[in-house]
């Protein structure tokens, strides 16, 4: 039914086009980069610059996707690989496979109540969601059993004990299944690309408007921020707020933008039960390398005690085998699924997840791996590294 009704709202967009081309269109990308190239020609320059761009030089959005030339795969021959098995246990709930969509914000840039769009495909593909934003209207679509919900440092909530217990009660009342308190977005980063375009902030929540007669969009009254120095009202989240936040729910909290070995053996000992390498997919500091650079140190941080989680860049099924092999338990993934949503809604969120489950079993079939814990260190290599 929920295919039925994405494709019916698909014809709508795309006017006469019978219900089979519709079909076949969502098929006919390959791979994420032609879901990325078609996303391009769909979107308004000004939200494909908000979905693609990161901060201040892109140097660690560079980064993100150049690590991964650096990690080399070591195929291991004559193992029997007639069948492939994907899943695994999260936090003591079971994933059919080790691909977890991200939050993401300004969904509605890119597609009509966008995060609705996601969580629908989310449950349609059994993936699990870390959601952020609708708490109601999402739950309400039946998807509440595999969402994790995001907190931010939106509006002084995580430094009020009595909000903070109020808002995970409700969260555990509605049936999540876990906090993702992302952590590197105390500040507003420069993003150039939406100073250059001045982007109106609450587009990103509204959807763009209209372009007037001479392509121009709407003067924004609350542009992005430049100029200025970090000014938020009250105080900043800090390490006894997450043992607060920790200590105040039974779900469990996963810490999500740690860039280095000593931020990830905090989140162990201030009460985390997973942590996700993550740089904000570039958008936040710039420079700070890739993720796939940083994982194998808060790996080794860590040292099993909890589980790694990572993001940033992940294009190809077998990127995602390279972070598994260097510690991952599961990948996280934003700009992908948003293409696909960008160019089809659900169904496109759903296309991009089948192919990359499809391309992470094969490249397991011939890299010798039949299942996530045959999975370690020694399939792969770092590029100049001695053996």
């Amino acid at each position: 039914m929920n295919r039925r009704l994405a494709f019916r709202h698909l014809a709508g967009m795309f006017g006469a086009a019978p219900f089979a081309a519709l079909a076949q269109q969502v098929k006919d990308p390959v791979n994420v980069f032609e879901f990325a190239a078609l996303a391009k020609t769909k979107l308004d320059p000004l939200a494909w610059d908000y979905l693609e761009g990161g901060s201040e030089d892109e140097a660690s959005l560079h980064d993100n996707r150049a690590g991964f030339r650096n990690i080399i795969l070591r195929p291991r021959m004559l193992v029997d690989t007639s069948k492939v098995d994907l899943s695994t246990n999260l936090l003591g709930s079971p994933l059919e496979y080790p691909i977890i969509l991200d939050p993401a914000g300004g969904k509605n840039c890119f597609f009509p109540k966008g995060e609705l769009e996601v969580s629908r495909a989310a449950g349609k593909a059994k993936a699990l969601h870390i959601t952020n934003g609708g708490i109601e209207e999402t739950l309400q679509q039946g998807t509440a059993a595999k969402d994790w919900w995001q907190l931010t440092t939106g509006g002084g909530l995580l430094t009020n004990k009595a909000r903070t217990k109020t808002f995970v009660t409700r969260l555990e009342e509605q049936g999540c299944k876990g906090i993702c308190f992302t952590v590197d977005i105390m500040h507003v980063s420069h993003r150039e690309r939406e100073i250059r375009n001045k982007l109106e902030r609450s587009w990103c929540e509204s959807g763009l408007p209209k372009r007037d007669a001479q392509g121009r969009m709407p003067v924004a009254q609350t542009p992005w921020v430049k100029d200025s120095y970090p000014s938020k009202p009250g105080p900043l989240p800090t390490w006894e707020t997450l043992q607060d936040l920790c200590s105040a729910t039974s779900l469990p909290v996963i810490v999500k933008g740690i860039m280095t070995a000593e931020d990830g053996d905090r989140c162990v000992r201030y009460g985390a039960k997973a942590v996700v390498v993550s740089n904000h997919g570039a958008r936040q500091q710039d420079h700070v390398g890739g993720t796939i650079e940083a994982l194998p140190e808060v790996v080794k941080a860590v040292n099993g005690r909890i589980p790694v989680l990572v993001d940033g860049g992940f294009r190809r099924g077998t990127d995602i085998l390279k972070g598994l092999a260097l510690g991952a338990s599961a990948v996280c993934i934003a700009r992908p699924y948003l293409y696909g949503m960008a160019c089809f809604g659900q169904a496109g969120v759903e296309r991009v997840l089948e192919i990359l489950r499809v391309e992470l079993a094969l490249n397991m079939a011939l890299a010798g791996v039949p299942n996530l814990r045959a999975i370690d260190r020694s399939l792969v290599r770092i590029r100049g590294e001695q053996r």
